[in-house]
């Protein structure tokens, strides 16, 4: 068996492509989205998320700022800045991206952001309307994302035993509660693996839909799953390749060649699931902005 690829970029592309069209609309109505973007600190893969994610808002036509805070900034700049961000009109989604400087505690930072503006779905009340099935939350991106390429691709979890192997709060955990939801994407028989299970191979091998997301380069091997499974690999690893310029390549959590003969569909690493976090990003702010305006805010 060769497994069908599962592209994030097609399939991202299509959702922004259909989000423009939408952009457009709000935009003749008298809206316009608009996003912040926070970094605090000079960390280079932070700047370029965050460049990533500027350039595709402007693309879809949503209005992006970027406000910048150095290294020493104190917990008290930044809450100010959020809290002026959650009172502008024009800002209908606020990002803070992580990781932030030591010196400030990020759980106060996510809490200080106002949920309906949580373009991230980190703030507590979102993760409290996700876990008790809320269709109107604004859910984490990259989970949210998943469910997308899996209803978008054919293979819709409805009914399916789907294994999630992870338990962050960013990914394993909100990816739990949208495939049990009552809702389009979701309704599945969810299992939760994680790094203290027993024989991880003969659980995942059980599932009709396998979704990795811990972190670990090629933990997932052909042996550990079930023929015409479908694959979602979560995981991005640099592993050390001395015969590329660079002097390494990317990898998922999944052993790509291997698993592909065995599994009906799978996400490539890089080109997978990466590119539909960025579009539930767009597509949580446009939410947000009908959300707000409905509210009169």
């Amino acid at each position: 068996m060769s497994a069908k690829i599962i592209s994030g970029k097609d399939i991202a592309r299509a959702i922004r492509d259909e989000l423009n069209e939408r952009v457009a609309e709000l935009a003749s109505e008298g809206l316009t989205p608009g996003l912040a973007t926070v970094l605090a600190g000079d960390d280079p893969a932070s700047r370029l998320y965050v460049g990533m994610k500027n350039r595709a808002a402007a693309e879809a036509g949503i209005h992006s700022r970027q406000l910048t805070l150095p290294g020493s900034a104190g917990e008290a700049e930044l809450l100010d800045l959020i809290a002026d961000l959650n009172a502008d009109p024009a800002i209908h989604g606020i990002l803070v991206q992580l990781p932030l400087p030591r010196q400030i505690d990020e759980s106060k930072v996510l809490l200080a952001v106002d949920p309906d503006k949580d373009v991230d779905g980190f703030h507590p009340v979102n993760v409290g309307r996700l876990a008790t099935g809320d269709p109107d939350v604004l859910a984490p991106c990259t989970p949210r994302g998943v469910v997308e390429m899996l209803l978008r691709s054919g293979a819709d979890p409805s009914g399916k035993h789907v294994v999630v192997v992870g338990r962050s709060n960013i990914v394993g955990k909100p990816m739990a509660l949208l495939l049990l939801r009552r809702a389009p994407g979701g309704n599945a028989t969810v299992s939760v693996a994680h790094s203290r299970t027993a024989d991880l191979g003969a659980l995942t091998r059980t599932a009709d839909v396998l979704i990795v997301a811990v972190g670990r380069p090629k933990i997932i091997t052909k042996e550990m799953v079930k023929p015409g499974v479908t694959v979602i690999d979560v995981g991005t690893n640099r592993v050390d390749d001395p015969g590329r310029e660079r002097g390494y390549r990317v990898v998922g959590d999944v052993d790509f060649e291997g698993v592909s003969e065995v599994a009906a569909a799978i996400t490539p690493v890089p080109g997978g699931v990466g590119p539909m976090t960025i579009a539930m990003l767009l597509a949580n702010t446009v939410e947000a902005a009908v959300r707000l305006r409905r509210a009169g805010r």
